[in-house]
């Protein structure tokens, strides 16, 4: 098999793409309900998941065994294939398809100290496949709400709770800046740009400051701010080099100090 690695730029360029799109969704939304959004677009329910099955295999996440996925085994084909039939709809790229290594992080430290969330309200920002939902839902939380922006991913997310017997409530849309009644906010992987990153930090400091507990899982990424930050925990996570510079990403949980 042969492994096309990605470059540094070519991951910024890909990422600028689904930005765009990030920053965008906010509007599409005031006016959108997800049903109407998906269905203008030609995507019901069934088309959703039949791509996801269609693209993936059930596997499990090599730092969260207890969990599974519905996970791309061909990285490179799913993204090129996804841009092309995407990039006509102006929908991210398929994130969801990835267990993502700050992602990983933040549900292993869930799975492994479960009082973190255990009877309370959890809300799991970009939460992309769902790992971390799940995560926090297996470790005992009242109710989860996972959301994002990308159908796809919201489909995703109802598949994966499925395969690992837990229930899950969704949101499609962009919850940055608004209020949440919840205790627990959770943000796996997301400080990639510094468009994203600095309204999205303010914002997690805004929560902390109503109360609400912010656990960030982060491999390094660039822009997440090194200041006001508190280490819960650091592993090394096995990544796949289709997708990242290394093998193993070193990659800490993080509160807010």
């Amino acid at each position: 098999m042969t492994k096309i690695y990605i470059s540094h730029h070519a991951k910024q360029a890909i990422l600028i793409v689904n930005l765009k799109f990030y920053l965008l969704w906010p509007y599409v939304g005031m006016s959108c309900e997800r049903d109407l959004w998906a269905g203008w677009l030609g995507m019901t329910d069934n088309a959703l998941a039949n791509f996801i099955t269609t693209h993936t295999c059930p596997d499990r996440p090599p730092h969260c065994p207890e969990i599974v996925l519905h996970l791309a085994s061909e990285a490179v084909a799913l993204w090129q294939l996804s841009a092309d039939e995407l990039d006509q709809q102006g929908l991210p790229l398929p994130f969801w398809a990835f267990a993502w290594a700050g992602g990983q992080a933040l549900a292993r430290y869930l799975l492994d100290h479960p009082k973190r969330v255990q009877d309370k309200h959890v809300y799991d920002i970009a939460s992309g496949s769902g790992l971390v939902a799940i995560a926090a839902k297996m470790s005992g939380a009242k109710q989860v709400t996972a959301v994002d922006i990308d159908p796809y991913a919201i489909a995703a997310v109802g598949l994966n709770a499925s395969l690992n017997q837990v229930d899950l409530a969704t949101y499609q849309g962009d919850l940055i800046g608004q209020i949440l009644q919840t205790d627990v906010l959770l943000v796996g992987d997301l400080f990639y740009e510094r468009e994203i990153a600095e309204p999205l930090f303010a914002w997690l400091r805004q929560c902390q400051q109503a109360g609400i507990l912010v656990l960030i899982g982060d491999p390094g990424r660039t822009y997440l701010p090194k200041a006001g930050l508190k280490e819960l925990a650091c592993y090394s996570i096995p990544v796949s080099r289709e997708l990242e510079d290394q093998d193993i990403k070193v990659t800490r949980v993080w509160g807010l100090a």
